[in-house]
């Protein structure tokens, strides 16, 4: 029946008309015959068939490389088995057994990798509660993030401009929390299948010793602004000298200052100053040096290069004052009209900046006391008593009989009782007697504990020994 149907007339193929009977029925035999007398014209039918038959060849040759080459590496089987070899090895040992599953977890630690972060810039009146709720995050989420420990305690305590990052999926679900305390210090609070983990993070500083000297010009805050100094370090300076020198009335022209202190980095750039490491101030023709010292016990504080303490038993000034209105003395009393003496000094200040406790002692009075309007008295020892007068108001704890530490807020200016103005009315008594505020010598600090005496003095020699050297240099290169 094949035969048969081939056998029937003519048929198209790719658009040529044959005759199949004469085809078949050809005598091959006599073909050399008719080359040999004259060029033979193959049809078209015989260039298609030669070129079918070449393709099958070439494809036949294909397939044979590539089992060669699966048969020269036996172990890495076709494409996908290699991919999923490749899995299993990098995934941990006990998954090793389950490759689907370990391809989704490097799927996910891959997406963990690269989270698309939302930033939060704290605000103020802000807390973590009033963010969770403009991210429409879930409020149990946040119970269990806060009681992870002590480590979360620093977010009930935020400050405008602290930034935190969210990593939220789709599901609006939390991930991932960042809390950029500081630049150096963060907290990472990371979801994983048994709920919320808390990984604080500090950053690796990297601490320079810079050396500045300079002479003062006009005012030591213009001078310190001038060389590139922060308000912070000038405060810090003045915070170590202040119990000696007085920089609201005794900085004179030609004063200067020499100064040891950290520089803090970062990733090489700049992110702040650190302690002063020593320092050197004249004033007036004396000359004051202070050396840090950092104690077994983990406390730092100023020492003379001999171990006596730069604190003073008592601050020379309680109040940040924009000047001294009144000084202790004889005076016209501008309210009485009249000549009186004047037991304290006045320190003009706005209402409601803080007064602090001049040294440590016990509140012996507080309340209402004549002319003094709201007042506060502390007893320091036997000898000596301080009185702060004409408050707005007490600090909330401030009670007769309570004891306070040096530097502690007791109340607020004022203009309470016979005043003119808002100020601080501040006076010092030793035995009973009054004294002058402004000159009256302090007795100093405790010194240097004797078990770490030794220690100290070598310490303070070589720190003398670099700011010496930071000196000597700094003057050849101005002479150059």
């Amino acid at each position: 029946m094949l035969r048969r149907a081939i056998l029937v007339g003519q048929k198209k193929f790719i658009g040529i008309s044959v005759d199949y009977n004469s085809f078949l029925s050809r005598d091959y035999k006599s073909l050399p015959d008719k080359r040999a007398k004259g060029k033979v014209k193959y049809t078209r039918l015989h260039v298609t068939v030669l070129a079918s038959i070449i393709m099958v060849i070439v494809t036949m040759l294909i397939f044979l490389t590539h089992d060669a080459e699966a048969m020269r590496s036996p172990l890495l089987g076709p494409p996908d088995a290699a991919k999923d070899i490749a899995l299993e090895v990098t995934a941990p040992a006990d998954n090793i057994s389950e490759p689907v599953e370990i391809k989704e977890e490097l799927s996910e630690k891959i997406q963990s990798d690269e989270p698309t972060w939302e930033e939060v810039k704290v605000k103020s009146g802000d807390s973590l509660a009033l963010i969770f709720h403009r991210l429409d995050l879930d409020s149990n989420e946040l119970h269990q993030i806060m009681q992870l420990g002590e480590v979360t305690k620093a977010l009930r305590q935020l400050r405008p401009g602290q930034v935190f990052k969210f990593d939220i999926n789709e599901e609006n679900v939390l991930q991932k929390m960042v809390f950029e305390r500081t630049k150096r210090e963060s907290l990472h609070i990371v979801k994983d299948k048994e709920g919320f983990r808390a990984i604080p993070v500090e950053l690796f500083l990297e601490k320079e010793v810079r050396f500045i000297s300079a002479p003062i010009r006009s005012s030591l805050f213009e001078t310190g602004m001038e060389i590139g100094l922060s308000d912070n370090m000038i405060m810090e300076m003045v915070g170590i000298f202040g119990w000696d020198i007085d920089f609201a009335q005794d900085i004179r022209k030609g004063d200067s200052f020499n100064l040891l202190y950290e520089e803090h980095y970062l990733d090489g750039e700049k992110i702040g100053e650190g302690p002063i490491i020593a320092a050197e101030f004249t004033n007036q023709g004396r000359t004051y040096q202070a050396i840090r010292y950092t104690d077994g016990r983990g406390r730092s504080q100023y020492y003379t290069p001999q171990g006596l303490s730069m604190r003073k038993a008592f601050l020379r000034t309680p109040v940040d004052f924009r000047r001294i209105s009144s000084r202790f003395g004889r005076r016209h009393h501008p309210i009485l009209n009249r000549m009186r003496l004047h037991k304290g000094v006045d320190y003009a200040a706005q209402r409601g900046t803080p007064i602090k406790a001049a040294g440590d002692g016990k509140v012996i009075f507080r309340g209402q006391k004549g002319g003094y309007g709201r007042t506060v008295i502390i007893q320091h020892g036997g000898r000596y008593s301080t009185l702060y007068a004409h408050m707005s108001r007490y600090r909330r704890g401030v009670y007769t009989g309570k004891r306070v530490r040096q530097g502690q807020i007791i109340g607020y200016v004022g203009r309470s009782g016979s005043a003119t103005g808002s100020h601080l009315h501040y006076e010092f008594r030793v035995n009973g007697q009054h004294r002058n505020p402004l000159t009256v010598r302090l007795p100093n600090a405790a010194p240097i504990n004797k078990k770490y005496k030794e220690d100290f003095l070598y310490h303070s020699q070589k720190i003398l020994a670099q700011l010496m050297t930071q000196k000597q240099t700094s003057v050849a290169r101005l002479a150059n």
